[in-house]
């Protein structure tokens, strides 16, 4: 291999490499088996030579087995996994039928069924980020357009979204944007630099920032204002929604409160704590227009295409469990309830980073019997947490997601094997169970280490374990 400048790696044009796999035989993984598979999204060799607008075509579940991804091929084919995953492999072109009780590992609808809390014969596998720039591909769109531009010109956040998939076949497509986007709609404007960060010019931090707000009740109309990503909803839904699970997501209410209060990503959120002790009631009055638009935003990304969707609550991290208890575990039960009035049954995935201290106050955020039924589906958590004590909280009921360390991808393809196995044991072998990382892929991760987790996930068929 030689390494990139970034930290990632190449394959040289001519050569065929020897890797040691976990069943501690080698395979040749020849280079040219790192073509693209298909021409369904753009055919240029460059984001500058696209076609301005391309034909939507459906992808079928055979389509996708019988163009299986170029590194997932080459690893499945040449004695790298398991018997299990080969013989699987083979199966896959007709997906067997789903029951209401149970899901099988070839259904092409694997995450939506067990984030609905059917029993699954394997877990799925996505990555929160798994459209980054660790991937070669998405850095020609990266290295040339800013992230907005990425983000809210669908032909390029469709491609970015079906990069992942097409490589290793993820179980859930995720919808290329951000949790920052609705807040222009409600007349907070905010920019995303490169190698810096969310910058806010006007962060919201008196009264008369709030004033400014437009009202969520009256003026929010995400139909109007946030149109690119209805499109690449429901574009995502028409090209592979037979084949995989499309994922929406949308940053907390708290989340997002600090963010335009903070104006920037910071470490000690000092503003935004110094308004939930001084002035309690405008931070109130700010939590309660940022419920009332994620909610709004929830059920546009639902109506819009998206399977599932996953809420962030990315700082958490930042509040004792005294804080969160008092300033926004409330809000986040209404954020439910409010969901839930709109569409009764849809799929939500609560992520919580920095959950340790929180977990059991959490718990009751995810568990059927609290709150009249009024619950997200599913808790993913971050790494700093082990799943069996998730497991141990929540019960055996509640579907779980996490959280495999990212890091782990910069080492060998064992440790990665085996973070897998750690992770599915320690989650329960009852079915409900979405594997994922516990953050976002870093940058510089190898793409040949996103393969082998996959294809992991795949070998971890409940029933063989």
């Amino acid at each position: 291999m030689e390494a990139r400048g970034d930290g990632s790696s190449r394959v040289p044009s001519s050569a065929v490499l020897t890797f040691c796999c976990s069943s501690a035989r080698a395979f040749l993984l020849r280079a040219d088996s790192l073509a693209p598979i298909s021409n369904h999204c753009f055919t240029s060799s460059s984001p500058a030579d696209r076609p301005n607008r391309r034909p939507h075509r459906r992808i079928s579940h055979s389509h996708v087995t019988a163009n299986r991804p170029n590194l997932i091929t080459a690893l499945l084919t040449s004695g790298s996994s398991s018997s299990s995953a080969s013989s699987a492999t083979q199966q896959k072109t007709e997906p067997a039928p789903t029951t209401a009780s149970s899901a099988s590992e070839n259904d092409p609808k694997l995450l939506l069924h067990c984030v609905q809390g059917l029993e699954t014969a394997r877990p799925p596998v996505w990555l929160m980020r798994q459209a980054g720039r660790y991937m070669a591909a998405f850095r020609e769109y990266s290295d040339k357009y800013p992230f907005r531009h990425r983000s809210e010109t669908p032909e390029i956040a469709i491609e970015l979204s079906l990069q992942p998939f097409r490589a290793f076949q993820t179980d859930g497509v995720i919808m290329f944007s951000d949790i920052l986007t609705p807040l222009p709609a409600l007349g907070i404007e905010f920019d995303i630099r490169k190698g810096v960060g969310p910058r806010f010019e006007h962060p919201l931090r008196t009264p008369a920032d709030i004033d400014a707000i437009l009202d969520p009740d009256e003026e929010f109309d995400p139909v109007n204002k946030l149109p690119f990503v209805r499109e690449t909803l429901s574009s995502l839904q028409t090209e592979v929604g037979a084949a995989s699970t499309i994922l929406g997501f949308v940053g907390c209410p708290f989340t997002l409160a600090a963010y335009a209060v903070e104006g920037r990503s910071s470490k000690e959120i000092r503003h935004v704590k110094a308004m939930m002790y001084t002035d309690p009631a405008l931070f109130e009055r700010l939590m309660e227009i940022m419920t009332k638009m994620v909610a709004q935003y929830v059920v546009f990304q639902l109506d819009s295409g998206a399977d599932v969707v996953q809420l962030f609550e990315s700082w958490a991290h930042h509040l004792t469990p005294a804080q969160y208890e008092r300033f926004v575990l409330p809000w986040m039960r209404k954020l439910v309830g409010m969901i839930r009035k709109e569409r009764p049954n849809a799929p939500l995935v609560l992520f919580l980073n920095g959950v340790g201290g929180k977990l059991e106050m959490v718990s009751g955020l995810v568990r059927a019997e609290e709150q009249n039924g009024l619950v997200y589906d599913a808790l993913a958590v971050d790494w700093g947490v082990r799943m069996a004590q998730v497991r141990n909280v929540v019960g055996d009921d509640v579907v779980i997601q996490g959280n495999v360390d990212p890091a782990v991808l910069f080492g060998s393809e064992e440790s990665v094997r085996e973070s897998v196995r750690e992770c599915v044991r320690e989650s329960g072998l009852g079915g409900r169970h979405v594997l994922n990382l516990g953050h976002g892929v870093m940058q510089g991760t190898p793409e040949l280490r996103v393969a082998q987790l996959c294809d992991e996930v795949r070998n971890c068929v409940y029933a063989n374990m």
